[in-house]
């Protein structure tokens, strides 16, 4: 694997963390914590792989440019925009919100993740769709 096929990596592990964070919700909503805890630490390693996966590239390549132009371009702007400023916003707020969990702070994790998970979700959703608006267009 070299670094131009990282790209496609950070949009499956994107994918990954948004079918683990669904999967991690029902859990909690039927009451199956220590599966919950389970699944949304593999949340957790998804995206920290992914985070450094990006780093990596980044490092290495650059920023890629848009190809579209029109009224696509402005879709995808707006996309990256949103994903951009929640992706920095959603590490604290994930690291918080883990935090609480493994000191059995539970009704401030709880507070505190129904503010996360939706961001976390968005995030990782949208970047599967920014890879495939990039490189798949």
């Amino acid at each position: 694997m070299g670094v131009a096929d990282l790209p496609a990596l950070n949009a499956t592990l994107n994918a990954t963390a948004a079918v683990l964070l669904s999967i991690g919700y029902v859990l909690i909503r039927k009451g199956r914590v220590e599966t919950h805890r389970k699944i949304m630490l593999a949340a957790f390693a998804t995206s920290t792989l992914f985070l450094i996966s990006y780093l990596i590239y980044h490092a290495n390549v650059g920023s890629k440019h848009f190809p579209g132009h029109g009224p696509i371009r402005t879709v995808y702007l707006t996309i990256l925009l949103t994903h951009t400023i929640l992706a920095a916003v959603i590490v604290p707020l994930v690291l918080v919100t883990l935090s609480r969990a493994l000191s059995a702070r539970f009704d401030r994790h709880r507070a505190i993740a129904r503010v996360t998970l939706p961001i976390w979700f968005y995030v990782s959703v949208t970047g599967v769709i920014v890879y495939w608006m990039l490189y798949r267009l």
